[in-house]
């Protein structure tokens, strides 16, 4: 039987991980009917109305046909009853997401697992309970999936609105409408005259647009990974090359976009016109860290790679910067022969543990640990005070990293010569 609560972990990078890990996981269990209970629960949802729910739950299961499958659905909903009383009456910061069922253990044997996943990336919108041969995870690794916080503002004369992007999720904020007049002009006003008052009209509504854009943006500039601008041209065209935003947004703005609309659903039109120049700064941060690692690879200067020069080098405390791949998929076992020496052998995490003879002394050493290499590889980085970057496979040289030096490197503070 396996039951865990994810409690808050030291660091985002942790976090993330051990999410990611969690639901890998999951989405390699299957129930044997539809008796694998999910319940996404949002902050504000009190923990008593969820015991309630599931209480009514647990009652109606009852009329289930199958007595295995009725046996496991309850089962499943006390399990997470149970877990239920390890919390005050509000769920932790953006919710939780409770995961219950008996599980294909092969050989026509089951195994009860409960899991409980405290705050993730994003907030839970609203509450869900789902029964099936599957968790459902949909939701979650939604939100573990592309990163990232980028300012949105959509403008034309009229109107405009500015918001964000999170993740995948479009957040509109603030608006504005122009007064503007239209290109006819009123009765009784020469064209010169009525033409220096729409432009004037003109540039005190980029002005208004603009303290919006920097009273939302500046404040968050250093999370901030661009601004995208969007709306009709020229309006979009003047209004970032009359410099009205902050210069340091100014120097953020990964594009301007043709966008029809400058509503609330401009912003999502200004997302989708966008994709590409989202796609390219998604991966801007790991080619620039990978390109300093190659070149200070190839200098001989601060960068070491492979398990066990990169484990010494974060054990001295040496590495500023640990560099992971995403697709590590290894353990580490810790051996100890009789003269204690301590070793370490990266193994496949789907083989058994290797049998083991000691490099120093050659005896026979015994596995007294097992566990995931990133978890082990952080824990050292996190007493080091070393911060650790996970770096996609989605470009040529993350690829290498990955291939060539076995998913593990780091950017060093000195030279150590190991």
């Amino acid at each position: 039987m396996s039951s865990d609560v994810e409690e808050s972990s030291p660091s985002d990078d942790r976090r993330e991980y051990e999410f990611r890990k969690v639901l890998e996981e999951l989405d390699d269990y299957e129930g044997s009917g539809t008796q694998l209970v999910t319940i996404y629960a949002p902050e504000d949802h009190q923990i008593s109305d969820i015991v309630a729910h599931v209480t009514q739950e647990h009652s109606e299961a009852s009329n289930i046909k199958s007595k295995q499958t009725r046996t496991n659905v309850q089962d499943a909903l006390t399990s997470i009853k149970d877990r239920l009383k390890y919390y005050g009456n509000t769920p932790p910061e953006n919710g939780m997401v409770l995961f219950s069922g008996a599980v294909d253990a092969g050989g026509g044997q089951t195994d009860m697992v409960t899991k409980v996943l405290e705050s993730p990336p994003e907030p839970i919108q609203s509450f869900r309970y789902h029964c099936d041969s599957n968790f459902l995870t949909g939701p979650l690794e939604e939100m573990m999936g592309d990163k990232g916080l980028f300012g949105l503002v959509v403008l034309d004369r009229r109107e405009a609105n500015v918001g964000w992007l999170k993740g995948k999720r479009v957040e509109p904020v603030k608006s504005a409408s122009s007064l503007v007049p239209g290109k006819q002009r009123k009765g009784g006003q020469s064209a010169q005259r009525f033409a220096r008052l729409r432009l004037e009209a003109i540039d005190n509504f980029y002005q208004e647009v603009a303290e919006m854009a920097n009273e939302l943006f500046v404040p968050k500039r250093h999370e901030m990974d661009g601004v995208l601008v969007g709306g009709p041209s020229p309006t979009k065209d003047e209004f970032l090359d009359g410099d009205y935003l902050h210069h340091e947004l100014q120097d953020m703005v990964l594009g301007k976009f043709d966008v029809a609309y400058t509503d609330e659903s401009g912003l999502e039109d200004l997302v989708d016109a966008g994709q590409e120049a989202l796609a390219d700064q998604e991966i801007v941060e790991d080619k620039r860290v990978m390109e300093e690692f190659f070149e200070n690879l190839h200098t001989g200067g601060e960068a070491t790679y492979g398990f066990d020069q990169t484990r010494q080098n974060l054990v001295m405390g040496a590495v500023d910067r640990l560099l992971l791949s995403e697709d590590v998929h290894d353990d580490v076992v810790t051996f100890e022969c009789p003269n204690g020496h301590e070793e370490f052998e990266l193994v496949d995490r789907r083989h058994e543990t290797p049998d083991h003879d000691c490099a120093t002394c050659g005896e026979p050493a015994e596995a007294v640990d097992r566990e995931d290499v990133v978890e082990h590889l952080m824990s050292i980085a996190e007493q080091r005070g070393t911060e650790t970057k996970f770096v996609s496979t989605d470009f040529e040289k993350g690829e290498q990293l990955l291939d060539a030096f076995g998913g593990i490197a780091g950017l060093l503070r000195y030279e150590t010569g190991v």
